[in-house]
């Protein structure tokens, strides 16, 4: 298995705080798959206002975190170090379950297709061992701060 640090995560993809919502990587092979976690607290910025009654983490957030750990897969192969995966679409989301602050959220995203710079990514979020969001993520690699 191979881990990764959040130093080791910001030398592969480009997100910061309070923006980067994945706290470590599990597990990762290049180009195929990343398992990572986040690990969610009250003193999370979004919940001032998502809801101040029932902190729930946003799920376009949840999504977004899914992406991160997909983006740690296609941005550690060799020939994407130093790019930025963007989001091209998101198919099939499905909401199964909200998350709250205490929990360890799972993130797994597996690469089911490539081409090119494009890709589809299978994406499962889970809180001990429950789904509460899946989805298709198609990716598009790209340089940074240029228009591809």
């Amino acid at each position: 298995m191979k881990h990764l640090d959040i130093n080791q995560i910001k030398e592969i993809i480009p997100h910061r705080h309070p923006f980067l919502l994945v706290d470590f990587i599990e597990d990762y092979e290049p180009g195929e798959y990343a398992v990572g976690y986040k690990c969610v607290t009250y003193r999370e910025d979004f919940f001032r206002g998502h809801f101040p009654q029932e902190p729930v983490m946003p799920g376009v957030l949840t999504v977004e975190a899914l992406a991160q750990v997909g983006a740690v897969a296609i941005l550690s192969m060799e020939e994407n170090q130093g790019k930025t995966a963007y989001f091209g679409a998101i198919n099939n989301c499905k909401f199964k379950g909200k998350i709250v602050p205490g929990d360890k959220v799972r993130l797994e995203t597996r690469i089911i297709k490539r081409k090119g710079p494009m890709g589809v990514g299978r994406a499962e979020a889970s809180v001990d061992g429950k789904i509460v969001v899946s989805a298709e993520l198609t990716f598009m690699v790209g340089q940074a701060g240029k228009n591809d």
